[in-house]
């Protein structure tokens, strides 16, 4: 169940779409939702109408599994429409619960698995192939891929050198959103460093705003901020051998970003509600928060990924000019570049799941979703004035940029029972830490012990 480091081909280039993405950020700090006509010189193609044949299926019907909820899941709900508009299918979107895979596996030990699942993890398809769940992707979804994705992402989505998953969804998790009323009357500046950030957080807590809301009842962001610390600090070769469990969690690399985690997370009126309150913050709250109550919003800044607008969506603030956004500082020698997504699975083979992983792997559904913003396509054919504002479209133009040049989220890397289930493995003792960040040790201990019981390899 380790990733194989040549699941990614994304070896030194970490820096150049850092310094990209900052360049697309610089300029697009103050333009706010605008016309959608100006691409930053750049057409990706991409469809003005189908691009993709699709066969008739009337009278097919076909389940789809998801844990999306909210504007995601309607959003994506609209992409499964126009599959149905242009084959005749009937399509039924099923809820589902993290983690994924054990939701995953009572639906089949029933005898009703989804035709096909969405699912968060490469270390979750890789689960699934190995349970015999998952069917690999036909001719025409695996001509869609070669066509429109890059190798790195192709390979994300490869178990034994077999095409599994189609990368539908893509995220940049190394952004941090700001109240821009906050840092003006602050006269905070956007920071490029970690002591920069530092900086920035000091100056808002004087202007008598908390600094940051952090999404701590949510395991899963706590584990994409160590990873950009980490991936930053310690920088990508030990990125690759942690994410593989080739070192160990008590590593002194570990060690170091626990400890510069800890320059925030141990300050208590950093974080909104202190510890115990960010613990029970969800990341929907953590959002929203920044961006209503006025001049006096219970925080300032928030970290994650492209994705946060649709949050952002749920205010009256504006992205671009009441909410903007940076990257995620340097901690090290480069800034990091952290991305995640979401993959396309087949658990029931038929005519018509082969045809939807074919639709999602093409310009045409994910062009629908980007129109609706809160979206990021690694289809480098998705046309980049599809996206709604100047600042997801320099987002999107700077991972298509990228190529295979970035990182794959390290705790989805992992064994779903270390990376990706609530309550336990990494998750859980993340949120140990914050709840006691002074507890170093412990922390890696925890992290070490629930790390070697999960990749079955002892570091």
């Amino acid at each position: 169940m380790r990733s194989k480091s040549s699941t990614f081909r994304t070896h030194k280039a970490v820096a150049p779409l850092a310094a990209l993405l900052a360049g697309a950020l610089a300029l697009t700090a103050c333009s706010s939702g605008d016309d959608g006509k100006k691409d930053g010189g750049k057409k990706s193609g991409g469809p003005t109408g189908s691009t993709v044949a699709l066969p008739k299926l009337d009278g097919a019907r076909l389940e789809v599994a998801a844990v999306w909820t909210g504007a995601e899941q309607a959003n994506f709900k609209k992409v499964l429409a126009e599959f149905e508009k242009r084959t005749g299918a009937s399509v039924t979107f099923v809820p589902a619960q993290d983690p994924i895979i054990n939701f995953l596996g009572s639906k089949i030990a029933g005898g009703q698995p989804p035709d096909v699942a969405l699912l968060p993890q490469p270390g979750a398809i890789k689960q699934a192939v190995r349970k015999g769940w998952a069917k690999p992707v036909g001719p025409e979804g695996r001509k869609e891929l070669a066509k429109n994705y890059s190798q790195g992402w192709q390979d994300i989505g490869k178990v034994d050198g077999k095409q599994y998953g189609v990368y539908y969804k893509a995220a940049n998790k190394s952004l941090i959103w700001y109240n821009a009323k906050v840092f003006e009357n602050a006269g905070a500046q956007e920071p490029k460093s970690w002591q920069d950030l530092l900086t920035a957080s000091r100056a808002v807590y004087d202007s008598g705003v908390t600094p940051f809301s952090v999404a701590g009842a949510d395991g899963w962001p706590l584990t994409d901020w160590f990873e950009n610390v980490y991936l930053s600090q310690a920088g990508p070769e030990k990125y690759d051998q942690l994410a593989q469990h080739k070192i160990k969690w008590t590593d002194p690399s570990v060690r170091q970003a626990l400890a510069t985690l800890a320059q925030l997370w141990g300050k208590k009126d950093y974080l909104a509600g202190g510890q115990d309150g960010a613990l029970q913050t969800e990341f929907p709250q953590s959002v929203t928060q920044t961006f209503t109550g006025g001049e006096q919003p219970k925080s300032a800044m928030v970290y994650e990924g492209d994705f946060v607008q649709v949050n952002i969506g749920e205010t009256k603030a504006k992205v671009g000019t009441d909410a903007k956004v940076f990257p995620f500082p340097a901690v090290g020698s480069a800034a990091p570049v952290v991305s995640g997504g979401d993959a396309a699975v087949i658990l029931k083979d038929s005519k018509a799941a082969q045809a939807l992983a074919a639709f999602l792997a093409s310009p045409d559904a994910a062009t629908i979703q980007a129109k609706l913003g809160g979206y990021l396509s690694p289809n480098k054919n998705v046309p980049v004035s599809a996206y709604p504002n100047a600042v997801q479209r320099k987002i999107a133009e700077a991972l298509v940029a990228s190529g295979d040049d970035f990182r794959f989220d390290m705790s989805d890397q992992a064994p779903q029972a270390f990376g990706g289930t609530p309550g336990k493995g990494e998750w859980k003792d993340l949120q140990d830490f914050l709840k006691n960040p002074k507890d170093i040790a412990g922390a890696q201990a925890k992290l070490e012990k629930d790390a070697a019981a999960a990749y079955g390899n002892g570091g």
